[in-house]
């Protein structure tokens, strides 16, 4: 068994907005248990000099020349949709 404190693991299910059966809970209470046992084990790797990063390998963005080509006109745009208006899209109404 775990030193650490014990888990509210209804407390958890709760804030996860999810119903958890006796099974349920017991199984995540123990997997939850292990997780933290494991960070406390990454804890106590030594990291003295090691650089903080996002990505463990670098990244570049890979950009192209922005050169101008012949698109749609306006028409061919709308042509399929399947409503449109004034030379544009009608979409159904999202936000009040």
């Amino acid at each position: 068994m775990s030193t650490h404190a014990h888990i509210d693991i209804d407390y958890v299910a709760n804030l996860a907005r999810i119903a958890l059966s006796d099974q349920e809970r017991s199984l995540f209470s123990e997997q939850l248990e292990e997780i933290l046992e494991y960070i406390e084990q990454l804890k106590s790797v030594d990291v003295d000099g090691v650089e903080p990063t996002a990505h463990t390998f670098p990244v570049t963005n890979v950009w192209r020349e922005d050169v101008v080509r012949p698109g749609l006109t306006q028409e061919e745009a709308i042509g399929n949709a399947p409503e449109a208006r004034d030379g544009m899209f009608v979409v159904p109404k999202v936000v009040e």
